[in-house]
């Protein structure tokens, strides 16, 4: 099995965790054309700034690492820059450049230099705006790609690819029993990965 190939499989099964726009690019540009690929860049700055709002978005637990310590900090561009159009990778890059110019317009600090505390606050308000962006945007019917969309699909999809996800953030027995999908857990339990 290919990379792809089990990245699709993983969103198959998270279902409608991540977006239609995702599910799109995932399940449709298998034939990304070369010279679509690569459109943007990352610098290692930017990788790390991804690293650290995927990381807000999944934190580390008691029971798992976050999406930090899972690698997203090179997924995330890896993914946007082999498989999303060229357009959407613009996108992407200018939603990051916009992430940044936030932060140096609300805090005075790069995204880096933020707290905990204030990189959340910086992430909830960008989520909030995407959502009233979306319902703008759903009115005039307009379909575009949201940064926000983007990061999260990707941090979720990623993350629950990684080694990471599918051994300590799910259950794990590599070689199950029979399949019931009506299985009780107990309080407490971590459902399933395989």
């Amino acid at each position: 099995m290919n990379r792809r190939e089990a990245l699709k499989n993983t969103a198959i099964w998270l279902g409608t965790a991540i977006s239609a726009t995702t599910f799109g690019v995932l399940f449709e540009s298998f034939t990304l054309p070369e010279n679509e690929k690569n459109t943007v860049s990352f610098s290692a700055d930017q990788e790390k700034i991804l690293a650290e709002l995927a990381d807000i978005i999944i934190p580390s637990t008691k029971d798992a690492p976050g999406a930090k310590a899972a690698g997203l900090g090179s997924f995330i561009p890896m993914m946007i820059k082999d498989c999303y159009p060229a357009k959407m990778q613009e996108a992407f890059a200018e939603g990051l450049k916009d992430l940044e110019a936030r932060s140096m317009k609300d805090f005075n600090k790069s995204f880096l230099l933020l707290g905990v505390k204030e990189r959340e606050e910086l992430v909830a308000k960008l989520r909030t705006d995407t959502i009233t962006q979306q319902k703008a945007d759903r009115a005039a019917k307009k379909n575009v790609p949201y940064f926000f969309v983007i990061v999260r699909d990707l941090t979720i999809l990623g993350y629950y690819a990684s080694e990471i996800g599918c051994t300590q953030a799910r259950e794990y027995i590599a070689i199950p029993g029979r399949y019931d999908g009506a299985t009780t857990l107990k309080p407490g339990q971590k459902s399933w990965a395989t």
